[in-house]
């Protein structure tokens, strides 16, 4: 009679052994991801111009669309801690900006040097920009930026300027 109380709990025991491997097996698998040092980079502080390319035309008085380029801004990521290992390098917009009323008012789209991709994100979104192996202690890049801004979903900011600093996460892959 003692064996059949014994294989439910070797089952159980087993069961358990083997969801803490699975569970083990699953979080090396998943990726590390760090946010990416950029202080080395030239500028801090990129004054913003109006894209009257963008906004012009007969309806742009009209229009409840502001369009605002950044030119130029060199980008000195600090890589060294990966150098050799699988990554994949993602640009990121914060989520909350100071000024804007919801994430829909506001769009990122940005244009690069070749190293890393081009793409478009709004507050709180993060998007792919580069994959593969980190070929160095530093990876230098160029963006030029060019930022919609919906004028009904921006409110007053002290000091009048709407400010907010996107940056770099970057995923080491197992």
């Amino acid at each position: 009679m003692a064996l059949p109380l014994h294989r439910p709990l070797c089952r159980r025991a087993r069961a358990g052994a083997l969801a803490t491997l699975l569970l083990a097996i699953g979080s090396a698998a998943v990726a590390q991801v760090h946010r990416l040092d950029d202080s080395a980079s030239p500028r801090s502080r990129v004054q913003a111009r109006p894209d009257e390319g963008a906004d012009a035309g007969a309806s742009a008085a009209a229009s409840p669309y502001i369009t605002v380029r950044f030119d130029g801004i060199e980008y000195r990521l600090a890589t060294a801690p990966f150098v050799g290992r699988r990554a994949r390098i993602f640009y990121v917009v914060p989520p909350f900006i100071p000024g804007l009323r919801s994430p829909a008012g506001m769009r990122v789209e940005w244009r690069t040097g070749g190293l890393f991709a081009p793409g478009t994100a709004g507050p709180g979104e993060r998007r792919l920009v580069w994959s593969g192996t980190v070929p160095g202690p530093w990876m230098s890049e160029r963006f030029d930026l060019r930022v919609q801004f919906d004028r009904r979903e921006l409110r007053p900011v002290p000091g009048g300027a709407l400010d907010y600093e996107s940056y770099f996460e970057m995923e080491v892959l197992p």
